[in-house]
């Protein structure tokens, strides 16, 4: 079995994960018996990197987790986050907090709903900028300190700030978008993250789903999918990604695999410490990701997708999304 390491930690993983988000909200219907399904294939294939967040399902997904591994946590390595605060009562709210005291009621409550005594690693979701980085990597190395957390890592940040929070206390991971479609991390923290040891954890490495090729028309989505207010999903930008696509597909065709799994290789070749996390809800799709790490790109192949990047329509969030990045 291929593995990867986390940073320069002890943990070992299958070096395709799965994020679980969309298995409670954001990506239209749930189904948690399928859900349930497709994290225990998961495991059964070597799959064993599971990513999740407080946020996700306002603490639904991690309660979701509870349900699927509950006794079988042995057996994977679990990455959660907090920071990004949403409440029941006002889904759509949305605020940061990287304060002290939140670091660790925000641990106790996922530790609660996971039904764990301890998280693998740990992110702060977004920076809060009212909190010096400093003061919540201090708290959240307390938490490791104390056996509640293994490793820390950190979501969406610029070089200057990974520095900063490595300097208070060793940073194992650090999580963004990336894919052939969002890049913005190469020229932002990748240096830092290189420099460090640290392994980069891509997430939507798959650009939202119109990597993998099965988006013809975003009228298909259903109405409460959160991709209808993602720039590169609005009209005019969508159909010139479509084009930006036939690129992928057509060496895809070539190689014959699909274009999730070339778009998956084109991430694993940048470097030995990427380990994406594709998030789906179905076992089809998960295995198909899975064999991605059996897909071999030459240097040709690599340039061609390279390229494809200088053709993307639309920014990767709407104003509210990218005020809530660091970069």
């Amino acid at each position: 079995m291929k593995t990867r390491t986390i940073g320069k930690s002890d943990l070992k993983v299958f070096p395709i994960g799965l994020g679980a988000m969309g298995m409670s909200e954001f990506y239209g219907k749930t189904d948690e018996k399928q859900s349930i399904k497709t994290l225990h294939k998961a495991l059964d294939i070597g799959v064993n990197f599971i990513d999740t967040a407080d946020v996700y399902g306002i603490g639904d997904n991690e309660e979701l987790l509870r349900k699927a591994y509950s006794d079988r946590w042995n057996d994977l390595v679990l990455a959660t986050k907090f920071g990004y605060v949403r409440n029941k009562e006002n889904p759509e709210g949305r605020q940061r907090n990287g304060s002290p005291e939140y670091v660790k009621s925000a641990c106790e409550a996922s530790l609660k709903r996971l039904g764990r005594e301890v998280i693998d690693l740990y992110y702060l979701h977004r920076v809060d900028p009212n909190t010096p980085i400093e003061e919540t990597v201090e708290a959240m190395a307390e938490l490791v300190k104390e056996g509640k957390v293994r490793y820390i890592g950190l979501s969406e940040v610029s070089g200057d700030t990974l520095k900063r929070a490595n300097e208070v206390h060793p940073i194992t991971a650090v999580q963004t978008e990336y894919s052939i479609w969002s890049r913005d991390v190469e020229k932002t923290t990748m240096s830092v993250i290189e420099e460090l040891g640290i392994s980069l954890v891509p997430y939507s490495p798959l650009g939202r789903g119109i990597l993998t090729g099965k988006i013809g028309d975003t009228s298909a989505l259903s109405k409460n999918d959160y991709r209808h207010t993602v720039p590169r999903f609005q009209k005019e930008n969508f159909e010139s990604n479509k084009r930006l696509l036939s690129r992928i597909e057509q060496l895809a065709d070539t190689k014959k695999i699909t274009p999730a799994q070339l778009s998956l290789a084109w991430l694993l070749n940048k470097g030995e410490n990427i380990i994406p996390i594709p998030g789906t809800k179905h076992e089809k799709y998960l295995i198909e990701n899975a064999k991605a790490v059996d897909v071999e790109l030459t240097q040709d192949e690599m340039q061609h997708l390279d390229d494809t990047y200088i053709s993307v329509a639309g920014k990767r969030y709407n104003d509210m999304g990218m005020k809530f990045t660091n970069l």
